[in-house]
């Protein structure tokens, strides 16, 4: 679990890395093999991220709007800053934005974030239907990340 030196564990083509999480509500994590035969959609954010909160999160939440017969997407909390958010926090955030998908914080802050390579929030992991790992591209510019994301969410999507 304690990735500080080297910070990126996702090879592309290979098995998504495990991931350290801890529940905000009442639902437990999940277990990355419960998303097998489905492809992900990993979304790391932050309350404290403009981009995510303008961007990112609509763009998830039309991803399950849309397609959540077909993809499966995921929220990671993560605090690389090291500010920590009430569980009332995430409560008012989840109606205030309308989340859609389940989320879930990042142990002790950032340790998935570190792991997975995440450049910052968003960041933006897609797994395919066997669990691994396809794409990883931080942002969440409508002209540049968020557009590469649906060409290769529709790549992924040919199968189904």
């Amino acid at each position: 679990m304690n990735n500080r030196l080297q910070y990126n564990l996702i090879t592309l083509g290979q098995p998504l890395p495990d991931w350290w999480l801890e529940k905000i509500f009442d639902n437990e994590v999940p277990m990355k093999n419960e998303f097998i035969g489905k492809p992900l959609l990993i979304l790391f954010f932050s309350l404290g991220c403009p981009g995510c909160l303008g961007r990112a999160i609509p763009y998830a939440n039309r991803i399950v709007y849309e397609k959540s017969d077909l993809i499966n997407v995921l929220g990671i909390h993560t605090n690389f800053e090291g500010v920590d958010f009430t569980k009332e926090q995430f409560i008012s955030a989840k109606n205030e934005y309308y989340i859609r998908f389940p989320f879930y914080k990042d142990a002790n802050y950032n340790t998935t974030f570190l792991d997975y390579g995440a450049g910052g929030t968003p960041h933006w992991v897609l797994v395919d239907k066997n669990g691994n790992v396809s794409y990883s591209i931080f942002g969440s510019d409508p002209n540049n990340a968020l557009l590469r994301l649906d060409f290769k969410i529709a790549e992924l999507l040919q199968d189904f």
